[in-house]
């Protein structure tokens, strides 16, 4: 499971995992050693992590005090005890999203001063799936055709002094129909444009980690059917 708190991405491992040590600057053994904020530095793997030591890195990623950390990779014990410990912090969204595809570009959204994908919440009975083609017409007024899921990203907010957190399923999509195509400037949403792969590369940029994780998903995925 990976959850972007304040953008910083976090991913929660079971004991049976272990991480790729190119991508880690320091190691923690929460059981030996106690979690401090200095000790946050670039990208960092917290061993032996239960309900108090989630508690505190979650109290360091949302103090205002500025934090050092790019990204958390936390081994836990009891995986499903510690997922449920953290939903239980947070109001849950249902949300469903994609990437839609035109060619070789893309379909790119900028929304408070972000780069974006089109996403929206699930309604009550609605299909993830349904939420997704919706939502995507709404915001952008084109029609497309589903294709296969491609992750689901978990990522934290605050509404009205509220600690919640969005549930997304992304999927591929290509595009059938976009001659009137139009940003919902209702959603703020100031435009909708067609990038190439080295455009969307310099819109992530000025975007969330979450989208970058979902791009990147997508890459893995043609990569691996590619090879089949």
């Amino acid at each position: 499971m990976i959850i972007f708190i304040n953008d910083i991405p976090v991913r929660i491992l079971k004991s049976t995992e272990t991480p790729d040590a190119g991508r880690i600057n320091h190691v923690i053994d929460a059981a030996q050693t106690p979690i401090t904020q200095a000790s946050l530095i670039h990208h960092v793997w917290i061993k032996n992590v239960g309900e108090q030591e989630l508690d505190v890195v979650l109290g360091f990623l949302d103090s205002k005090v500025p934090t050092g950390v790019l990204s958390l990779l936390l081994s836990v014990a009891n995986y499903d005890t510690i997922k449920t410990h953290l939903r239980s912090k947070f109001k849950v969204v249902k949300a469903a999203g994609g990437l839609i595809r035109k060619k070789d570009k893309f379909l790119m959204i900028y929304r408070m001063k972000k780069w974006d994908l089109p996403k929206g919440k699930k309604e009550k009975g609605e299909r993830y799936k349904e939420t997704a083609v919706r939502e995507i017409e709404e915001e952008c007024n084109v029609n497309v055709r589903l294709g296969r899921k491609i992750c689901t990203t978990w990522h934290t907010y605050t509404m009205n002094k509220n600690a919640m957190i969005k549930k997304t399923r992304w999927y591929v999509m290509d595009l059938i129909d976009d001659s009137r195509m139009r940003p919902a400037v209702e959603e703020d949403i100031e435009e909708a444009r067609w990038m190439n792969r080295k455009e969307v590369y310099h819109a992530l940029e000025h975007s969330y980690k979450s989208i970058s994780y979902v791009i990147e998903k997508y890459y893995e995925m043609v990569e691996l059917k590619s090879t089949r």
